[in-house]
């Protein structure tokens, strides 16, 4: 069974899909794709519990994969997470835009100081905060960096990126405290939602 508003869904991916292949990605580009996501973001109830459940009492997240092209680019997942769950600073070798639905998503910015994209040592500086709640959103470029804290409610958000997770093999994660990068695993796993 398709989603209630798939067709809906599917414009704003059309729209993305066509902001993506039509412009370089620069952060102008990746603003007008942001926008987009905020649009479907703000459509509290396509997003809702009884679709797309909260993750059991002994769980921190569920994500759900709502869309992909058949090559795996032009992903969206919708986010539920509980507080407490913490990612913590990692790139996404991909674009990424992220847009709260409800609750606060706190993000803390990075950039790395010693160059380089492989694993091994790794100190980071941080170089901002943004929280995302409902009416805004944040747009990551691949390089960029980030650690995510849900502290105080449940929060469900829209996960857009220009390559599905699953396949994001050279991502990269760190550990402040040793100063050093590994790669990434995609850790909880994807539940593959009604589809649009």
């Amino acid at each position: 069974m398709n989603h209630p508003q798939a067709e809906s869904i599917r414009s704003h991916i059309d729209k993305i899909r066509a902001i993506a292949e039509q412009n370089k990605l620069t952060r102008q580009s990746l603003a007008d794709i942001e926008a987009q996501v905020l649009e479907m973001a703000a459509q509290k109830d396509w997003w809702a519990e009884s679709l797309y459940p909260s993750p059991a009492s002994d769980e921190l997240q569920a994500r759900y994969l709502i869309q992909e092209d058949a090559d795996q680019r032009f992903a969206l997942y919708l986010n539920v997470m509980r507080p407490g769950k913490k990612i913590p600073p990692h790139n996404h070798t991909t674009w990424a835009c992220i847009a709260a639905v409800e609750g606060v998503e706190r993000n803390v910015l990075f950039e790395r100081v010693y160059a380089g994209t492989e694993p091994g040592p790794a100190k980071l500086r941080e170089v901002g905060q943004k929280s995302v709640s409902p009416g805004t959103a944040i747009a990551l470029m691949p390089d960029d960096i980030h650690a995510v804290y849900i502290e105080s409610s449940m929060i469900r958000h829209l996960h857009m990126y220009g390559r599905a997770l699953e396949i994001l093999s050279e991502r990269l994660v760190y550990d402040l405290e040793s100063e050093s990068c590994q790669r990434m695993q995609v850790g909880v796993q994807t539940r593959r939602s009604s589809g649009v």
